[in-house]
């Protein structure tokens, strides 16, 4: 069960101006302002693109800010876990996705409750007909059928089945009970990052050309895949370019990290989204002549990227390392004043997601008030 927000040692700062600046640390951080304006620039992408809109709940693992995504136009959302699939469903939000296979007779029984639950437009994947045989079996007299994807595996070798193997697999959903198959999934998490913008569009366009042969493959076969799910932020404005994606499974846009920020920065003036999300660590040792000692370390954030990079409270060109499970060390440029003992610093997350998962609350905060706590609902929940 996620902390209460009441709990928290920062509840007292609730409205108080200057709060941000006396949050007790370590703290997550959301600018409410820029995270609004970034679910609704993309939102207003996938419109213009005529694509519909069903965004990761990895990245928040938040209720609120997935009925903030629904409000500005996301059909639903998409969950990797069956833990944040129950969340969401428990919470109303609709259109909830099962982007990774339910294949333990556990996992199974979990996916087939929320199969039978009120909820609105569940689907889940599969990328294996043994699976399939499984999850028939389950829901053979269930009151619907579920609806169900192929998931290809796009070039990153994670899940999916091979090109060759989807229509197959196809016609497999198609005659089980208790399924109804709903289209492809194909998610290129490989790609996200691809420094330069050229090889990224390359790639991304050399793999909606494989997936257009699997469509054209299936309606031979006369199973037309009328939705094609994937795609992630590092691609967005380019998946919708090969008019082959029907919806966009993007999630990190809604903070953006030190990756995506690096990523995207390539071939534009200014980058498509705002920095949203922050963790706030504070001083609690001068005595190195190098460098001051943060309370922020190894707990504190993702460390499967690159490291932190300082935003607030901290001179242009400081640099932060790990400094231990609770450390960080923050070194500053020759000559810039060093942050006094107690100062809070604000850093950018190296990776959103499983920094997000390290935490209970999000400290919401408009410019230097903090104006709200959000539960992480989803942290841990697999």
């Amino acid at each position: 069960m996620s902390a209460s927000p009441l709990s928290s040692p920062n509840a007292r700062l609730l409205g108080r101006p200057g709060g941000r600046a006396a949050l007790d640390t370590p703290a997550l951080v959301v600018d409410r302002a820029a995270l609004d304006r970034n679910i609704a620039a993309m939102a207003a992408h996938v419109r213009a693109a005529g694509i519909a809109l069903r965004p990761h709940v990895k990245t928040h693992k938040s209720v609120v800010i997935a009925r903030r995504q629904v409000a500005a136009g996301a059909l639903g959302v998409s969950c990797v876990t069956l833990g944040e699939a129950e969340i969401m469903v428990r919470a109303n939000i609709p259109g909830v996705h099962v982007t990774s296979p339910a294949t333990t007779a556990a996992k199974i029984a979990r996916l087939v409750a929320l199969a039978r639950s009120p909820h609105r437009g569940l689907s889940a994947v599969v990328d294996h007909p043994d699976n399939v045989a499984a999850l028939s079996v389950a829901l053979r007299d269930a009151p619907a059928p579920l609806a169900v994807f192929v998931d290809v595996d796009a070039g990153q070798g994670r899940t999916g089945c091979t090109f060759d193997a989807a229509p197959k697999l196809a016609q497999v959903v198609r005659a089980a009970p208790g399924l109804a198959f709903a289209g492809i999934q194909a998610y290129a998490g490989h790609l996200q990052h691809v420094p330069a913008r050229a090889e990224r569009r390359e790639r991304t366009l050399r793999l909606a050309d494989r997936l257009r042969d699997l469509l054209q493959a299936l309606a031979r076969d006369g199973l037309p895949a009328s939705v094609v799910t994937g795609g992630g932020t590092g691609t967005f404005d380019l998946d919708p370019e090969a008019r082959i994606f029907t919806e966009l499974q993007v999630g990190s846009y809604v903070f953006m990290d030190v990756e995506y920020r690096r990523a995207l920065t390539d071939g534009r003036n200014a980058l498509p989204f705002e920095t949203a999300l922050f963790v706030a660590t504070a001083v609690v040792s001068v005595n190195q002549p190098d460098y001051v000692v943060t309370d922020a370390g190894l707990k504190s954030f993702a460390t499967d990227g690159p490291p932190p990079e300082p935003a607030r409270g901290a001179p242009p060109g400081s640099r932060y390392e790990f400094f231990g499970d609770e450390h960080g060390k923050l070194f500053v440029p020759v000559g810039a004043t060093r942050p006094a003992l107690g100062s809070v610093i604000e850093c950018v997350t190296p990776h959103c997601d499983p920094t997000v998962n390290l935490h209970d609350l999000y400290h919401v905060v408009d410019r230097d008030t903090l104006v709200e706590l959000w539960p992480v609902d989803a942290r841990g929940k697999r």
